[in-house]
């Protein structure tokens, strides 16, 4: 089956996750951007909120192209309500005619007290359950105009007044999809969502052996296979011209797995491969401020496991050889310095496109 190939528009770079800042946005920048991913033929492209939000890029994006497909990839749940999030998911869907998909996650518990400023009440698989759920009683709500009467654990919708509600639209069905590693988060997508958005974290062995049979459970739970769901994957990628240009690539790619595999709420996928001394190892730099320390920890063996590492001219029959059994759609989030070449990235959609 081929595959849908999307991309991430503004996503972070190296420096980011060095602890280096970002660049600031503009509406010129975004609406380039999307303007862009559109004209190589992409599928779709996300938003991430990596310090912006998630939601207003794809606004300007929606204006700005006609048929690509736009998604937060992905905006944090709990510091929204779910009024909050259904409704600029609704006026998105609108505004875009049908092109918009609601990419959820959950992060942990300590950025949604302490950098959101947000109240962390349950734990965070019952209460996204019940979060999706209360949204979906609002999408249905603002299309039939029917009178709400969704109460939960977690969240109450029982009022909704003809002043407040938007109305319906043309493409009521909002795709909703949720950022999964581990067996809960996963299940749930299978059993509630469109799709599931992988964590690049999740090596290649780990989502076959314990992310996919999760998402299978879910599924038959609500009579669906796990073809009905669209699993998105966002492998790491290490490519370059030459060996000296490919070991770069692998250096600054190790820079971002180090950022992600020093968060224990990721620590499954270090256990799943006995990687638990690597785990603890970057945890403490992460808390010491130690970034660009980080890498070191990560071989070469171990990138591997996570990675797409291969020149231009190999790359697209990697990925496919690597993981085109285990996608439905993949992302590709593509080094600026490939970017630039964009006959290879054109060429690349497409060749993927037709696996």
């Amino acid at each position: 089956m081929a595959l849908r190939v999307e991309t991430v528009m503004l996503g972070p770079d190296t420096d980011q996750y060095a602890g280096k800042g970002q660049q600031a946005l503009s509406v010129d920048r975004i609406a380039s951007a999307a303007r862009r991913v559109e004209s190589l033929g992409f599928d779709g492209t996300t938003a991430p909120e990596a310090g912006h939000d998630p939601f207003l890029p794809l606004a300007i994006a929606a204006e700005h192209t006609e048929q690509v497909a736009l998604g937060t990839n992905v905006a944090v749940a709990f510091p929204r309500s779910p009024m909050a999030t259904a409704q600029v998911a609704w006026d998105l869907q609108a505004l875009s005619g049908g092109r918009f998909n609601l990419g959820l996650g959950t992060q942990v518990k300590a950025h949604n007290v302490r950098r959101y400023a947000a109240p962390w009440t349950a734990a965070p698989g019952p209460r996204l359950r019940d979060y999706i759920s209360c949204m979906k009683a609002m999408f249905e709500a603002f299309q039939s105009g029917s009178r709400p009467n969704f109460e939960s654990e977690h969240y109450q919708f029982t009022l909704m007044s003809p002043f407040f509600n938007p109305g319906p639209i043309e493409h009521p069905h909002v795709p909703i999809y949720i950022a999964a590693v581990n067996p809960y988060m996963a299940k749930l997508s299978g059993e509630l969502c469109d799709g599931l958005r992988l964590h690049p974290i999740s090596t290649f062995a780990h989502t076959r052996a314990e992310v996919l049979p999760q998402v299978e459970a879910g599924a038959r739970k609500s009579g669906r296979r796990l073809a009905d769901i669209d699993i998105v994957g966002a492998p790491f990628l290490a490519i370059g011209d030459d060996e000296e240009d490919l070991e770069k690539a692998r250096q600054a790619l190790k820079q971002h797995i180090a950022f992600y595999a020093s968060t224990p709420t990721y620590h499954s996928v270090l256990e799943f491969h006995d990687w638990m001394d690597v785990a603890e190892a970057l945890h403490k730099l992460s808390r010491e401020g130690r970034w660009t320390e980080m890498p070191s920890q990560i071989t070469d063996d171990m990138l591997h496991e996570w990675a797409i590492v291969g020149t231009r001219d190999e790359f697209s029959e990697l990925l496919v050889d690597r993981c085109g059994d285990l996608y439905d759609t993949v992302l590709l989030d593509l080094p600026p310095r490939l970017w630039r070449d964009e006959d290879w990235v054109r060429e690349t959609v497409r060749a993927l496109q037709r696996s």
